[in-house]
């Protein structure tokens, strides 16, 4: 219980001032408990959510420790991962049918990138050392 506990307390971690601030657990990479999120853009688009299926498949058999997260609005759906220490979340959007790129987003620096979906599983593995 005191071990667990403080993992807790040595990854939680605030960003912003007053009502901004952002609270979120800085896990390393190996021990957060879900490595990576992918989430399709909107949950009413058949398109998007076919392809997001086939990308979060690819990397629950690669990595296991993978969520779908398709509830609220994107934002939200960040902060959900952020509070839960999710190092990575992966966005499927309208882009991405056509050139096979994704949005890629970074917690602990809220940056976002577009990757090409065959780079995916190569970025995470380079970053959780």
């Amino acid at each position: 219980d005191r071990s667990f506990l403080a993992i807790l307390l040595s990854a939680y971690t605030e960003d912003g001032t007053g009502d901004e601030v952002r609270p979120y657990l800085a896990f390393k990479p190996a021990v957060a408990p879900v490595i990576c999120a992918v989430s399709p853009l909107l949950k009413n688009k058949p398109e998007l959510i076919d392809y997001a299926r086939i990308i979060y498949r690819n990397l629950k058999d690669e990595f296991g420790r993978v969520m779908w997260d398709d509830n609220g609005n994107i934002g939200k759906r960040y902060r959900r991962q952020d509070e839960i220490g999710t190092p990575w979340c992966i966005v499927i959007d309208f882009d991405t049918l056509t050139d096979d790129s994704v949005t890629i987003r970074d917690r602990d620096t809220g940056k976002q990138e577009r990757i090409k979906k065959e780079e995916i599983i190569s970025y995470i593995k380079e970053r959780m050392n």
